[in-house]
């Protein structure tokens, strides 16, 4: 029988990525948000690495549950029903007067962001007709350049006024449930037509390589994702500390700053998948990991501008990584897609959590400037991408 070629969606993809911007939109808005909560509730660096931990936690250990338990029981509405834990976590977030109230508010937005992104990932997949890659990719740039607008909000339309202003934000959440809705009805209607050919969610493809190679495979790609995301934990919780600290900055300039390495981020992460379908996913990974790592080790000891400039390259580069260890995970392991997805996701939130929580205890005994001095030797750990196959060949 001839295969049929199919044509990727790109209404679909183009309104997966405008979601997964959203929810990213209001995940770096409350990382932004600390030094606002940490003024008002008066707390300490260790305190806010709890907070960053307990966010971590609901939007990692539960994404490669969720994204097993939609592999095989697919379920329509799960994009909407995300995003109303997180408009329900950020309204408590706004008002939170006490530590763990606000540990329970974070704990709702994670929640709605570990629905959101294996979910997503896997419509991206289904509606990428075969071209991954650029798929990937537009679905990661699609949450960078949320990512990216977090910390503008923050600082123009809260730091001025408060932290209860934050509240507002929660409307991208009713306008995520919005753009939600369509997707949903193709989603239906995908599943139906899957129904009636007699397949389903969970056909399954044999992977390219055997077990063994493939469980190694898997457990390098997991420590990539270790370093990078050991490194960006630092960036994204405590960049604005370390500007405030080392430079003597205000709260709004260094929003703005680290609005300059996400954005980068977002940059980077459009030209990863792409690439990596074209000349192999190992070679990029390669070359973002490891190649950020002269970049790092320079930042620490530069002044104000060549620190806002290093970030950005740190960004440009690091950023395609993700897209290009996903989608090698997933052809690895290609009848697992939510699964895969919700894990490595999962697993860069929760190292990401972790990461801040130990970040923010050595911030507080040995100065925020350490915490930078050592995480710029992270990484150097992209060596071990030589062990990787090459799949490509494959």
């Amino acid at each position: 029988m001839t295969k049929k070629t199919v044509s990727p969606s790109i209404g679909i993809l183009l309104s997966l990525s405008i979601l997964h911007g959203l929810n990213d939109a209001l995940q770096s808005a409350v990382t932004a948000s600390y030094p606002l909560i940490k003024d008002d509730l008066a707390l300490s660096f260790s305190q806010i690495g709890l907070i960053t931990l307990t966010y971590q936690i609901a939007a990692s250990v539960f994404q490669p549950i969720i994204g097993l338990f939609y592999d095989r029981h697919p379920y329509v509405w799960s994009l909407p029903t995300g995003s109303c834990f997180t408009l329900i976590g950020f309204i408590s977030l706004a008002f939170a007067t006490t530590l763990h109230w606000t540990m329970c508010s974070v704990f709702m937005v994670g929640i709605g962001s570990s629905t959101l992104h294996p979910e997503a990932s896997r419509l991206t997949s289904i509606a990428s007709g075969g071209k991954r890659g650029l798929a990937q990719s537009l679905f990661q740039v699609g949450g960078n350049l949320g990512g990216s607008v977090g910390p503008l909000l923050v600082a123009f339309l809260a730091a001025p006024y408060g932290r209860t202003y934050i509240s507002f934000f929660s409307i991208l959440s009713v306008i995520a449930i919005i753009v939600a809705i369509p997707v949903c009805r193709w989603y239906k209607n995908r599943l139906q037509l899957l129904q009636q050919e007699n397949t389903t969610m969970k056909v399954r493809t044999e992977s390219p390589l055997p077990v063994k190679t493939v469980i190694f495979s898997i457990s390098i790609l997991l420590v990539l994702i270790f370093s990078k995301y050991v490194y960006v934990a630092s960036l994204s919780s405590y960049y604005t500390f370390y500007l405030i600290e080392k430079f003597n900055i205000d709260i709004q300039d260094s929003q703005i700053y680290l609005f300059v390495f996400l954005a980068a981020t977002a940059i980077g992460t459009l030209v990863g998948g792409p690439v990596g379908d074209k000349i192999g996913r190992k070679y990029v990974i390669w070359a973002s990991i490891l190649g950020a790592a002269p970049f790092t080790l320079l930042m620490p000891h530069v002044n104000l501008f060549w620190t806002v400039a290093m970030s950005f390259l740190i960004g440009l580069i690091i950023s395609s990584a993700f897209p290009a260890i996903l989608l090698y995970a997933q052809e690895l392991l290609p009848y697992k897609l939510g699964l895969v997805s919700g894990l490595f996701f999962g697993f860069a939130f929760g190292i990401a959590g972790i990461a801040s929580a130990i970040l923010g205890k050595m911030a507080d005994l040995h100065g925020i400037e350490t915490v930078y001095r050592l995480c710029a030797y992270m990484p150097l750990l992209g060596i071990i991408t030589w062990f990787l196959p090459n799949l490509k060949k494959n």
